[in-house]
């Protein structure tokens, strides 16, 4: 593994630590703020793998990405989204 590749896995690693230490920052509001949300990281991931030769299903790619089975994550941190939220969101899908 090359010195960037070593990096870029440690970047990785810490962007799945800080979200996991900001669990209150839900998919909407990165889909809205960035244009991607904790599900495109596990796509992301999954297709990653498959580039190196490795079969991950998309329920291994999130666990990896939220550090719990997906269900758990939701029930445990996920709350509906709101009006300004999904008009935010909305607004972004439109352009």
């Amino acid at each position: 593994m090359s010195d960037t590749d070593k990096i870029d896995a440690a970047v990785f690693r810490r962007l799945l630590e800080h979200l996991d230490e900001h669990k209150h920052v839900q998919n909407i509001d990165l889909m809205n703020l960035a244009g991607f949300c904790r599900n495109c990281l596990s796509k992301w991931y999954m297709a990653a793998a498959e580039e190196a030769g490795q079969s991950v299903d998309y329920d291994a790619a999130r666990e990896r990405v939220y550090g719990m089975p997906y269900g758990e994550w939701k029930k445990k941190h996920q709350t509906p989204a709101t009006s300004e939220q999904m008009a935010t969101f909305d607004k972004k899908s439109d352009v």
